[in-house]
Order: C-alpha cells, then structure tokens, then sequence
C-alpha cells in the first residue's frame, strides 16, 4: 500500500509542542522521507533548551506515523537550530608586520576632513554611489567608530551576519556594499572606547568583512573609507596598517575650517598617502525661492588652498536642501537626478577616468 505524504503530515499535525502549536504548523519537521514501507524525517527544536524537553512529542510523533496504514518502519531525529558563534567587535589590535592589503578589495581611498560638521560623511556616501553607477563596484567603511552615520545615510538597520563568529558578511544599499560599527549596535548606542579598542575594531572590518559577498566573489574596484575628524588613532591605524592608494579632504570654505584641513593634509604627507585632491562642500547657498546666491561660510578657499598646494580641487558642492533630506531618509541625492547628483557624478567620472576608482 502506498504511504500518502499529506497522510504523514496530517499524523504529525495532531502533535502538540510545548508552545501549543503543532509541529507542522510550527514549521519544525524537515527531510520528510517515504521510501517504501519506511518513513524518515527530522524534527528540528529552535534551541537546543527546547529540544531537550521535546524527546516525548519525538516519540509520540514516532508513533503517530507508524499507526498509518502501509507503514512499516519510522525514524524520527530530533535536532535543534544552533545559533551562529557570537561576534565581538572591538578589542585590541592583533600585531601585524607592516601595511597590507585589504582582502577583496583593489584600491582603497580615504576620505577625510580636519574637523566634524564639514559633510565628509555626505559626501562618502554619495561618492561611492555616484561611483556605483558609474558602474563600479563599490564598498563603503564607515570608520567613524565613535560617531558613525553611513547606517542612517544609506538606509540599513539589519545587523550584519557573522556565519562562523569569524567573518562578517557586509550589508548592500543603493550598489553599494556597506559595512559600520553602528549596524553592530543600538542606534542611540555609545561606542566609548579607548584607542587601542578603536584600532582592534579598524582592524576587524578592515580583515574579517567579507567584501566580496554581493559581487559574486570579484573584487571590490574601490573601497571608500569614511574617517572620522581629526588626526587621531583610527587615521593613524588605518594609513599605517593599510595600503591606501589616496585620500580626498573635504572642507568648507571658511578660514576656521580650512586651519583644520591644513592639519589633515600634513597628516597624509607625514604618513606618505597621496592626496588625490581637495572638495570643497557647502560653497554656495542658492535661495530657492528668489534665486539669490549666498556665501555662506565664504566662497573659493578650498580651491586657493588646492592651488597653492598643487593639489587637484575636484568640485565645489553647494548647501543643498535635497542632500539633507536624502541623507535623513536613507537615500542619497546621488542616486536620483539633477543638479546635486550631477555634481557627484561629475566628481565619480574624473576619478574613473585617473584611475582612481
């Protein structure tokens, strides 16, 4: 007699667990298997606590299926899901011999700024997306450990899987494989670490992110690293430990700004990363409703600073109210149209025709 596999099913339905559901309807059998006058599945528990108390449901199951007619032998395994090794991020940095290359990743570019409130974490975001439509494959670090914003700015809140503890499978927005501290922890979170815990969670995403994980297992063209402000450790580890191929600084144009970009600049010169150029953010305030163009924080520094350099000045992006919003929403202005995201793109091209990106 032919065993009717809707027959097992129903047998099992009338099996109850300890939550009051029934082990079809809980979605805990697996490898249902007739062959003949036998009958094989698995029972699989969500935590082994729970399989350890479902060894009677294990055999009433058993017994269930073997009162059917036809049946001749049943085998019931009872597992448990296990939960994947947990994942700590931070610690101190382990030794390594001299700067590396980061695995799955062609070039690696720093974007920088001497002081916070400038927008270099707008303008990272929208760069490595303007990048990724200039058909790039594109990673962005947000290495702004104590402040990171690269979650909110792209959209993501899902926690980054960790399949073997080791490892650590980056997230995808907008074409853009993105990896922050802030997806491993509550958004009102406060990261308060000393250096070397800083530069053990560098060190980390740098090594243990698999960058590779939504490009088919080719590498990255570009990674863009989002720094924090300042010349601190995270700067210091990431240029020391790291080849990195350039930095862009961003800045606005006013003098106090530019003292802090200045420091930044030297910075790379004393660690010997080239710097692929100066961007100068909020340049311009257009009015929207009249059309009258403002300077806010002054106008033309940063491209006087690059020239006086001979550093290349790579744009002028004014304040904008669309960049704003875009970030608040989790949708860059770059990945739509008009003038902002020209803008970026405008910055992207130069960068892939110098082969920079």
């Amino acid at each position: 007699m032919t065993i009717d596999r809707e027959d097992v099913k129903h047998a099992l339905s009338a099996i109850r667990i300890p939550d009051g559901r029934d082990l079809i309807g809980a979605d805990m059998v697996r490898a249902l298997v007739i062959d003949g006058g036998d009958v094989r599945f698995v029972i699989e528990a969500p935590s082994v606590e729970i399989a350890r108390v479902m060894e009677p449901m294990r055999a009433a199951a058993e017994a269930a299926v073997a009162a059917l007619p036809g049946v001749a032998r049943v085998q019931a395994v009872l597992t448990a899901e296990q939960a994947p090794p947990a994942l700590k991020i931070g610690g101190h940095p382990k030794p390594q011999a001299g700067p590396t290359a980061v695995p799955g990743v062609r070039r690696v570019l720093a974007i920088a700024s001497g002081k916070g409130g400038v927008g270099k974490s707008t303008v990272s975001s929208n760069l490595a997306v303007a990048l990724a439509r200039q058909g790039r494959r594109v990673g962005l670090l947000d290495a702004d450990i104590h402040g990171p914003s690269q979650p909110r700015m792209m959209g993501l809140s899902k926690r980054p899987a960790s399949p073997d503890g080791k490892t650590i499978h980056p997230l995808q927005a907008h074409g853009v494989t993105v990896m922050s501290i802030g997806l491993m922890l509550a958004e009102d979170k406060a990261v308060i670490w000393r250096g070397p815990m800083l530069m053990g969670a560098l060190q980390q995403m740098l090594g243990q992110v698999v960058w590779t994980h939504h490009t088919g297992g080719q590498d990255l063209d570009v990674l863009i690293v989002d720094l924090p402000p300042g010349t601190g450790d995270v700067q210091l580890t990431l240029c020391s430990k790291t080849h990195v191929d350039g930095a862009i600084v961003v800045s606005t144009p006013q003098d106090v700004a530019l003292l802090d970009a200045r420091k930044a600049l030297d910075m790379f010169t004393t660690l010997k990363t080239p710097v692929l150029g100066l961007i100068e953010n909020m340049s311009t305030f257009h009015c929207p409703n009249c059309g009258f163009e403002a300077h806010i924080f002054g106008h033309g520094g940063v491209r006087a600073e690059a020239g006086k350099l001979g550093l290349p000045f790579l744009g002028a992006l004014p304040i904008d109210l669309d960049t704003r919003l875009g970030g608040d929403a989790g949708t860059p202005v770059a990945a739509g149209e008009g003038p902002m995201a020209d803008a970026y793109a405008r910055i992207a091209r130069d960068l892939v025709a110098a082969g920079r990106a």
